[in-house]
């Protein structure tokens, strides 16, 4: 075994691992760090088979972005852990048989009879000058032009739905009105004087 598919066992492994443990977690904050564990290792599968920019497009966003961003969320929100692990017992028949359905398929699908080196030839390895940014750019906007197109309308619609859930009107919500407050005067708007009759002194019963 070269040193190559050592370190493919090794950073898959801990996928695997941080995976699990961030179903497991009852801490969020943990099952947030262990998240990020799991990118950094499924970026660095993506070097190994020489999918760089993939790799570390999956570092800058996901993790240094995404999941900073997951982590101050569920830093600053009042999370309930005694609920969340009572509807983790409850849910957890339903989450393996779930989980053994898709490793099912996975099997199915990745297995020997259908994926290796028996049915898909070993590629050649790229010369030095090759870059593999150009070549998913010329695969983005020629042969799958039409998939990217749709998937970046789905992402603009979901955009605009988030934004319209985000500024509805409710109710029970206070709302400050910013051209108000930028037409405010030192004056009369900031402080009211208001002037009444000085009230009598309760007697003590």
């Amino acid at each position: 075994m070269g040193f190559e598919k050592f370190l493919f066992y090794v950073f898959a492994a801990i996928t695997l691992f941080s995976a699990g443990m961030v179903v497991t977690r009852r801490n969020p904050v943990h099952a947030v760090l262990y998240l990020v564990l799991a990118f950094i290792s499924s970026a660095v599968l993506w070097i190994l088979i020489e999918a760089e920019f993939l790799g570390i497009v999956l570092v800058l966003v996901y993790v240094g972005a995404v999941m900073v961003l997951f982590l101050f969320v569920v830093m600053m929100l009042d999370v309930d852990v005694a609920a969340l692990r009572a509807q983790f017992i409850r849910h957890l028949p339903l989450g393996l048989l779930v989980a053994a359905a898709m490793a099912v398929q996975i099997i199915l699908i990745v297995g020997p009879g259908t994926f290796g080196l028996e049915q898909f030839a070993k590629p050649s390895p790229a010369p030095a000058d090759y870059s593999n940014t150009e070549a998913l750019g010329l695969a983005l906007f020629t042969e799958f032009l039409y998939p990217f197109e749709i998937a970046a309308a789905i992402l603009l619609v979901a955009i605009v739905a988030a934004i319209r859930l985000t500024m509805r009107r409710r109710s029970d919500t206070k709302y400050l009105d910013p051209a108000q407050q930028v037409r405010v005067k030192k004056g009369p708007d900031r402080v009211r004087l208001v002037k009444m009759p000085a009230e009598g002194k309760v007697k003590a019963p």
